[in-house]
């Protein structure tokens, strides 16, 4: 294995991953990010860092799948050194009231937004703990400002993963709190990303504080402050990037 410092992005082909991988690359990292079907996307910002003189690497990755996530470690071992990871990998289902939500799309939200984000961290644990042997490292969990109203009659299924990754944040940065690892969240509110439905952020808007939606690279800039130096005594932390709401 090399000495690489590098930045896993689970889901960094678009919106708020791409804007990550783009200041990871800016900050020195070579930056492994993942995909699930928009191969063009991904390799359009792998691009992008290249033509920035940074190293980037693009890998197709269902992370409902355990298979597809040792495949995605296997491949981080072969680079570097995993310094930073981060779980951006997000889906919501289809909008109802959870009376009409089928199980079949329950469970799909919950093995991408839950399962996929406990076994990644516990993979990106075995290679940065120093009781395992490694150096150290940081984990950011990217979670939403929807666990503070629920999402109701839309997306209550959504809102409940996004709980368990709080959860998940607040438990693992204590349990690995003595091993080099920090662990920490970001929670972002309205930001102008593809995962909204038409017209539903322009009608969003008035409802916050601020009155604009965030940008990707806003989101970005926290979570590269939460792995940076500056936040070393930072661990178990979530931050909100909402614009006051």
């Amino acid at each position: 294995m090399s000495d690489t410092r590098l930045f896993v992005i689970a889901g960094g082909s678009r919106g708020i991953g791409k804007a990550i991988a783009l200041q990871a690359a800016r900050a020195g990292y070579a930056v492994l990010l993942t995909y699930v079907r928009n191969e063009e996307a991904a390799e359009s910002v792998v691009a992008e860092i290249h033509a920035q003189g940074g190293n980037a690497w693009a890998m197709q990755a269902d992370t409902s799948r355990d298979s597809d996530i040792q495949q995605v470690f296997a491949e981080c071992d072969r680079l570097g050194r995993l310094e930073v990871f981060v779980y951006n990998v997000g889906i919501t289902g289809q909008p109802s009231s959870l009376l009409d939500a089928s199980s079949e799309m329950l469970a799909e939200v919950l093995d991408v937004n839950v399962l996929g984000a406990m076994i990644c961290s516990r993979e990106a644990v075995r290679r940065m703990s120093t009781r395992q042997g490694g150096r150290g490292g940081s984990i950011v969990l990217i979670s939403s400002r929807v666990t503070s109203y629920g999402a109701a009659g839309e997306y209550v299924w959504y809102a409940a993963s996004k709980g368990a990754i709080d959860c998940l944040t607040t438990g693992l940065s204590r349990e690995v709190a003595t091993q080099g690892i920090r662990v920490n969240a970001v929670s972002p509110g309205a930001i102008d990303t593809e995962i909204h439905v038409p017209g539903k952020l322009e009608a969003f808007i008035p409802t916050l504080p601020m009155q604009r939606a965030g940008e990707p690279a806003e989101v970005a800039a926290a979570v590269m402050f939460l792995v940076s130096s500056q936040a070393s005594y930072i661990t178990g932390a979530n931050l909100a990037v909402s614009g006051g709401r």
